[in-house]
C-alpha cells in the first residue's frame, strides 16, 4: 500500500514539474522578444553544397545596416562593430604580433621551410602597438619641428630613410631578404602547413609591391615568375619592399586541383570575412595578414583547364591610377576588365591597392616563354616605379583592348586550330575546324571582328557552345 502511494505521488510532481516547464518557454521567448518590433522566425542553416550556389551569392533578406529607428539597437550595434572590426588596417585580431626580428638570408640559397608565427591571443592589444611602432615616427618629428620654421626647413631637406617592415609575428629590417610564413589558422593543427612568403624590404624607401601566384592551385607559370623575380632582387640596391607569395592556394597546389579542398574557388571570395565559408576565411585571412601591406598587387594567373592565354594584363582602365600602373609592364597586352565582387584584384583596388592581373600561359604546365615574358615586365614594373634601377631596354608598347569576345563552337568533335596564340585575324578567317570523328563532317569556326588571338583553347574534344577563341579589339586612340 505504502508503494502504490509513493508511485502516485512521484508521478503528480513529474508531471508538475513538465507542465511548469512548458509554460515557461513562452514566457523566456516573449521576455527576450522585448526589444523587437517584428517576431523574428529562426530557419535552420543550408549544408554548403553547389546546390546552395545562388543562395550564397544572393542579396540577403534583411539589410545589414538596419534603418534608424526600427527598434533594433542591439543589430545596428553588433553591425557597426563588426563593420569597424573589419576596416582596421591591417586587422588586429588577424595579425600575429613580432616576436623576433626576421633573419637575413640569401634567397638563392637553399634553406629549411619556415615556421608559422604563433598567433596573438584574443583580446590583446599586441599587435596593434606592434603595427603602430611600424610605422614612421613622421607625425611627431613633425609636431616637434613646428615651431620653428628654420627646423622646418632643414627637415625638409633630410632624406627619408627606410623603415623596418612588421607582418608575420617578423620585423624585416631594412637591406634584408627573408623567407616567413603565413598560415591562415583553418586546418587541422596537427596538420596545418605554412605557406612560404618571400619578403626583400630595400635599404632604400620606396612603395610596397606585392606578388601573388597560384591562387588557383593548378597555375604553375607564376610561381616560376615570383620565383625568378624574388630571387634575383639585392636588398642593397633596391628602393621599397617586395613581397611575394609564390603559392597562395597551397591545398589545391598539392592536389593540382584549381580548387580549394571546400570546391570553392578563392578568386572569388576575397576580401573574405572571419566567419564565412572555408574560402572566406582563408581570403580574410590573406587580406589582412598581407594584402593590406601593399601599394601595388600584381596577382598572376593563367588560363583555366585546356586554355592558354597570351601575356596579358588584365586591368579596370576605367581607374586612372590602374590605368598609370599598367603603363610600367613591358611588352604586356593589356585587356580591358573591371573584374567582379570576390577577385582578389578588385577587391585590392577597392582597398586603395593599385593592382592588376596578369594572365600567362595555360595551367598544369612550365611555360619557358611565358614566364620569360612575366619576368620582363615585373623587372620592367620595378624600374618604371624607380624600385631599381637597370639598363632596361624597352620594347614597343602593347595596345590596350577595350574590347573581347569568346568564339565558341556550334558544333560537338575535335578541335584542330588552324592560328597560333597572338596572331592577328580578318573577320570571316577561318580560325579552326572541329571534325566529327564518326561522320567526318568538318566545321569551320570564323573570326567575327578583326583583332588578336589574346586567348585560346588547345587542341581538343569540344561540345558545341564550348569557348575556343579569345578575340581581343584593339582600342583606337585619337590622333594616332
Amino acid at each position: 500500500m505504502l508503494y502504490r502511494w509513493l508511485t502516485h505521488l512521484f508521478r503528480a510532481g513529474l508531471m508538475f514539474t513538465l507542465t511548469g516547464s512548458l509554460v515557461s518557454i513562452p514566457a523566456v521567448y516573449a521576455n527576450k522578444s522585448d526589444n523587437s518590433d517584428n517576431t523574428e522566425v529562426l530557419v535552420a542553416e543550408l549544408a554548403e553544397d553547389e546546390s546552395v550556389e545562388d543562395v550564397e551569392h544572393s542579396e540577403p533578406l534583411r539589410s545589414s545596416e538596419p534603418k534608424a529607428g526600427n527598434g533594433k539597437a542591439d543589430t545596428a550595434q553588433a553591425s557597426n562593430e563588426k563593420s569597424a572590426s573589419q576596416d582596421k588596417t591591417p586587422d588586429s585580431t588577424a595579425e600575429p604580433a613580432v616576436e623576433e626580428v626576421a633573419p637575413n638570408v640569401d634567397l638563392k640559397e637553399v634553406a629549411p621551410p619556415p615556421k608559422p608565427a604563433e598567433p596573438a591571443e584574443s583580446g590583446s592589444s599586441e599587435p596593434q602597438e606592434t603595427a603602430d611602432q611600424s610605422k614612421p615616427t613622421a607625425q611627431e618629428a613633425d609636431a616637434a619641428t613646428d615651431e620653428s620654421g628654420v627646423e622646418e626647413a632643414a627637415k625638409v631637406t633630410e632624406p627619408q630613410k627606410a623603415t623596418s617592415l612588421k607582418m608575420l609575428g617578423s620585423e624585416v629590417l631594412p637591406g634584408t631578404s627573408t623567407r616567413l610564413a603565413w598560415s591562415p589558422a583553418i586546418q587541422i593543427a596537427g596538420l596545418s602547413q605554412p605557406t612560404p612568403v618571400l619578403v626583400v624590404n630595400g635599404s632604400k624607401p620606396g612603395p610596397n609591391l606585392c606578388l601573388t601566384g597560384a591562387v588557383h592551385g593548378d597555375e604553375l607559370n607564376g610561381i616560376e615568375i615570383i620565383r625568378r623575380t624574388m630571387y634575383d632582387l639585392e636588398p642593397d640596391k633596391l628602393s621599397g619592399r617586395v613581397i611575394g607569395i609564390p603559392i597562395v592556394n597551397l591545398p589545391g597546389f598539392q592536389q593540382g586541383s584549381r580548387y580549394l579542398p571546400d570546391r570553392r574557388d578563392l578568386n572569388r571570395h576575397f576580401p573574405g570575412s572571419t566567419d564565412g565559408s572555408l574560402a572566406d576565411r582563408i581570403a580574410h585571412s590573406l587580406f589582412e595578414n598581407v594584402i593590406r601591406h601593399c601599394d601595388m598587387l600584381v596577382d598572376i594567373h593563367t588560363g583555366s583547364l585546356k586554355r592558354t592565354n597570351l601575356p596579358q594584363l588584365r586591368a579596370d582602365m576605367n581607374n586612372p591610377e590602374v590605368a598609370e600602373l599598367t603603363r610600367g609592364f613591358d611588352r604586356m597586352a593589356v585587356v580591358h576588365s573591371t573584374g567582379t565582387t570576390g577577385m582578389l584584384r578588385h577587391a585590392a583596388v577597392e582597398a586603395g591597392i593599385r593592382s592588376v592581373t596578369m594572365e600567362a600561359g595555360e595551367s598544369l604546365r612550365i611555360q619557358e616563354h611565358q614566364i620569360k615574358a612575366g619576368v620582363n615586365s615585373l623587372t620592367s614594373l620595378m624600374d618604371k616605379e624607380g624600385m631599381i634601377s637597370r639598363m632596361f631596354v624597352w620594347g614597343d608598347p602593347e595596345p590596350v583592348y577595350y574590347d573581347s569576345e569568346w568564339i565558341r563552337a556550334e558544333h560537338g568533335g575535335i578541335l584542330f586550330s588552324e592560328t597560333k596564340l597572338g596572331a592577328k585575324v580578318t573577320e570571316g578567317e577561318i580560325l579552326g575546324y572541329v571534325s566529327d570523328p564518326i561522320t567526318n563532317a568538318q566545321h569551320p569556326i570564323r573570326a567575327s571582328s578583326n583583332g588578336r588571338i589574346i586567348g585560346m583553347a588547345v587542341d581538343q574534344v569540344v561540345m558545341a557552345g564550348f569557348a575556343a577563341y579569345h578575340v581581343g579589339t584593339e582600342a583606337e586612340v585619337p590622333g594616332e
